[in-house]
């Protein structure tokens, strides 16, 4: 294990050179009793273990390994810091602490946040001084609480059917960054490719004029200013190359922002969506979503890629096997990966792991909105990004039916926020209000799985096996969300192993079940997408195409053959 990992820049669409990495060594401690602040271990000059940042503690690169459930966690790191560093404003960033974390800075409490999947920024400014600082932090998780997303981790010990090995505490990178009193805080771009512009809107620490420089592979293409006012810049730059962002070719801009002493790197692609009945547009042409599903999780870094090498493998692994996105299962990933998949025009749907919150209840608003609003703010830039799903797989929480109001109110506040992008309610089931209906169907027999939409094919109703609880809503774009998930463990141990339905015998025989699920969706004239289920094998769920550890189970290009074997769909429809 390599003594420091993960040390590129965490956020590429908001870089600066003044900043430092602290993933690494830290001290580290568990508190299964929760007592570690009446402990005041805060006040501590170490803890009694070490952990290596950004791991969690379950996985085996933090050089910890521990399995079983912990309540609560505690890190700390010695940091340095110059007279020069201090001069403007010291901001500690965290790319996700799972779950609800609480920071110390010298001692002095310097803020907080509850959520286990977003990044977060803290202004440590008021509690830095010169020399050596302390750094502690405190992260609580209760899984099994109901009042927090888990996504995939599992409520039992084991992992079990398809759920995983839990993280905790730290799994993103930890850095420091260095900011003049008076920057840029945050910013919104707004392609508007008939225009050939984009539309930068900024939020800003103090006034002054807001200076925007944008190039394409290095040759300056447009240029604009703006005067910055309460907090507030907004400008419009016209594009004297136009570029467009598509499937396969992300085409990135890069965009420079400055504003007085702060500079900014930043990028953007040139790319709209619009719903025209039962289509998804991108830039104004149908393009079929050949989709597969990403749970985001490794062998030893659980939650964290090892690498970004790592990261960017996935969404190789994908395309090689002819898929062009991903569905981002309950789990909302890290910006290194949403990155690559804007340099590569690779489509992803932003998804929160809302898996373990109890959504029966109306007061599950208040554990799950203030994160899912952290992501789309975060996540708004990235031109992948071609649609949100706030929920998945709705069912029962201990006996009793979602809180519709709480689904509706997220898809409303979702669609508030952003109205560049669509957006799911609920994935598979059990829809309340949606921009687009979509279904999980795991029929393991292509002939009845293709029955199942043969009248839909033909412009009639759509079949839904949720149809006691939801009705499919007509004339609006459709697609299978989730199907597939054949067995298939390369050991030949199905027994204790799990996955959808019975398990192939031969290769002949996965291959052709594969071909004829997947065709009778390819061949739907009212489907506008699919996502298969899986990209990869996790722990003891083997219905990946790859095994955990990436390696092709079979010859990707034969499921690359059947995925784009009618690729000029996307001009058809």
């Amino acid at each position: 294990m390599a003594k420091t990992a993960r040390m590129e820049h965490p956020k590429p669409q908001m870089q600066r050179e003044n900043w430092q990495n602290l993933n690494g060594e830290w001290d580290f401690a568990f508190d299964f009793g929760l007592s570690g602040v009446d402990r005041k271990f805060y006040e501590r000059d170490g803890l009694d273990r070490k952990i290596q940042v950004p791991f969690c503690p379950e996985s085996d690169l933090s050089g910890i390994g521990y399995k079983d459930f912990i309540p609560a966690v505690w890190y700390q790191k010695k940091v340095t810091l110059t007279a020069a560093q201090l001069k403007g404003t010291v901001r500690l960033h965290f790319g996700a602490v799972d779950y609800e974390c609480l920071l110390w800075v010298n001692g002095h409490e310097a803020g907080s946040h509850k959520g286990g999947y977003v990044s977060f920024c803290l202004d440590i400014t008021k509690y830095a001084k010169e020399g050596e600082n302390v750094l502690t932090l405190c992260a609580k998780d209760d899984t099994r609480s109901g009042r927090q997303c888990k996504g995939k981790q599992s409520g039992l010990f084991y992992s079990h059917g398809c759920d995983y090995t839990r993280t905790t505490g730290i799994w993103q990178t930890v850095w420091l960054e260095f900011v003049p009193r008076a920057f840029v805080e945050k910013v919104y771009y707004y392609p508007n490719i008939a225009e050939s512009s984009v539309t930068v809107r900024a939020v800003t620490v103090g006034e002054g004029i807001l200076s925007a420089e944008a190039s394409y592979q290095g040759k300056v293409c447009g240029k604009a200013q703006a005067k910055a006012e309460a907090g507030n810049a907004t400008l419009n730059i016209p594009l004297s190359e136009l570029h467009l962002w598509e499937t396969g070719a992300g085409r990135l801009y890069d965009l420079k922002l400055t504003f007085g002493e702060d500079s900014v790197n930043s990028y953007f692609g040139m790319r709209e969506i619009r719903l025209e009945g039962e289509r998804v547009l991108i830039n104004g042409k149908s393009v079929f979503q050949r989709l597969v599903l990403d749970q985001g999780f490794y062998p030893d870094g659980i939650y964290t890629a090892p690498s970004d090498e790592a990261l960017l493998q996935d969404i190789r692994l994908s395309m090689e096997a002819g898929f062009n996105g991903a569905r981002l299962h309950q789990k909302i990933f890290e910006e290194r990966f949403l990155y690559h998949c804007d340099r590569m025009g690779y489509l992803v749907w932003g998804e929160q792991g809302n898996w373990g919150l109890d959504h029966s209840r109306a007061d599950g608003l208040k554990c799950f909105l203030p994160e899912w609003m952290e992501a789309l703010d975060r996540d708004f830039n990235h031109p992948a990004i071609v649609g949100w799903c706030p929920f998945n797989e709705t069912w029962d929480y201990e006996g009793r039916r979602q809180d519709n109001d709480l689904l509706a109110i997220v898809y409303r506040m979702t669609k508030l926020f952003d109205t560049t992008r669509p957006c799911i309610d609920t994935s598979g089931n059990y829809h309340v209000v949606t921009d687009i209906y979509d279904m999980h169907d795991y029929e393991q027999d292509p002939a009845v799985f293709a029955s199942t939409y043969e009248d839909f094919a033909k412009g009639g109703p759509l079949k839904d096996r949720m149809a006691d609880r939801q009705t499919p809503v007509t004339g609006i774009p459709v697609f299978i969300s989730e199907y597939g998930g054949i067995k298939w463990d390369v050991d030949g141990n199905l027994e204790d192993s799990w996955g959808y339905g019975d398990g192939p015998k031969t290769e002949e025989e996965y291959i052709a079940r594969y071909k004829g699920l997947t065709d009778a969706l390819l061949d739907n004239p009212h489907m506008f997408g699919f996502c298969y289920t899986q990209l990869y094998d996790v722990e003891q769920e083997v219905n990946g195409l790859y095994t955990y550890d990436r390696k092709p189970k079979m010859d990707m290009g034969i499921f690359r053959e059947i995925n784009s074997r009618k690729a000029a769909i996307e001009d058809e429809r």
